[in-house]
């Protein structure tokens, strides 16, 4: 299979974005930039179109699928109900980087819920992925368009890398704005449960409702009560493994890496220690030490960066747990394999 790269700045876009509408309804894949990351897009009522997806990631189909809708409207169609928070979370946080799992009616198959009761709701902002929610006219499931386990993509190269030839084509709709997932919650009896931190950080919630943090998201769940709870995420080609905690210990930490000789070392660190390493070390400067969005918004960038420069082992810098800290040392440990080493003042 050939995979067509489309421009979503080209002026024939608005023709184009019919044609890939028309492929969603055939059970074609798409990938489709959003805000978090790209997705990888098929029409969310076909349990075929969804068995290619896990087929094109390499995913396991008890994983469920985030499904992508045009408006608040499109998502009352395919809840069996929703709550008043539910509601206000969407008038307030729609579209954008939240995803909602509530009851699901039968018009969504088993294949695109995980074999779950439940459907993970979400409505983007980028107006590409608008245009081919529309252009379809169904909802498109749509999780990340990577292979399964590898860094999430966050620029339409980076699609093309993973799952060229594998799918119909690739809508190129720049680099993401926020760089990793969205945010998803429950909201089952009156409290928000948070499945996977993201896009959307947890104290914009606590506004609404009582919040607690899923404990599947630490230790995986015996089945995946949402998308990305269970198997091992965002792996880059070499180990890698991430130091957090007091700065000073932190720093000191990674730096005692660049004078050993025993492996390859690369480096995926803040503006401050990348300054004190020796010049011509494999780097990638995520940001400004504190700096979350920034951090955000290159996390996987620099985990594929590492793809393309190879290196034994990656030494990381970690972030605090708060704010989008919380999403982004969410999506470390994973792809560390857990491999956290906290750093404490003495």
């Amino acid at each position: 299979m050939k995979t067509e790269m489309v421009s979503a700045f080209a002026e024939d876009f608005e023709e184009k974005v019919k044609e890939l509408g028309a492929v969603i309804r055939r059970g074609g894949l798409v990938g489709f930039p959003t805000e978090t990351v790209y997705g990888l897009g098929g029409n969310a009522l076909d349990g075929e179109a969804a068995k290619k997806i896990y087929a094109a990631k390499g995913r396991p189909s008890d994983n469920p699928l985030i499904v992508h809708v045009a408006d608040a409207a499109q998502a009352e169609q395919l809840a069996r109900e929703l709550s008043p928070l539910e509601r206000r979370l969407m008038a307030d946080f729609w579209p954008g980087p939240l995803t909602l799992v509530v009851p699901k009616k039968d018009i969504i198959p088993a294949e695109t819920s995980g074999g779950l009761d439940t459907v993970a709701l979400r409505c983007p902002v980028h107006p590409a992925a608008q245009a081919l929610i529309r252009a379809a006219g169904v909802p498109i499931a749509g999780p990340s368009a990577n292979l399964s386990g590898r860094p999430s993509p966050t620029s339409a190269e980076d699609v093309m890398h993973d799952l060229g030839g594998r799918i119909d084509a690739i809508i190129d709709g720049g680099p993401c704005r926020i760089g990793v997932e969205s945010t998803i919650v429950s909201c089952a009896g009156g409290r928000i449960t948070i499945y996977r931190p993201g896009g959307l950080a947890k104290e914009a919630l606590e506004a609404y409702a009582p919040v607690e943090i899923d404990p599947g998201i630490q230790s995986g769940s015996a089945h995946p009560k949402a998308p990305g709870m269970k198997y091992r995420h965002y792996a880059p080609a070499a180990p890698l493994t991430v130091y957090t905690g007091d700065a000073e210990k932190t720093e000191a930490a990674i730096l005692s890496f660049a004078e050993k000789k025993d492996k390859t070392y690369g480096f995926f660190v803040s503006e401050e220690t990348a300054a004190k390493l020796p010049v011509g070390m494999p780097v990638f400067i995520w940001g400004r030490r504190g700096d979350e969005k920034s951090m955000a918004h290159r996390l996987f960038e620099g985990l594929h960066y590492f793809n393309d420069h190879p290196v034994e082992q990656i030494i990381g810098e970690g972030i605090a747990s708060t704010g989008l800290g919380l999403a982004i040392m969410n999506r470390l440990t994973k792809a560390s394999g857990y491999h956290i080493i906290v750093e404490t003042a003495k």
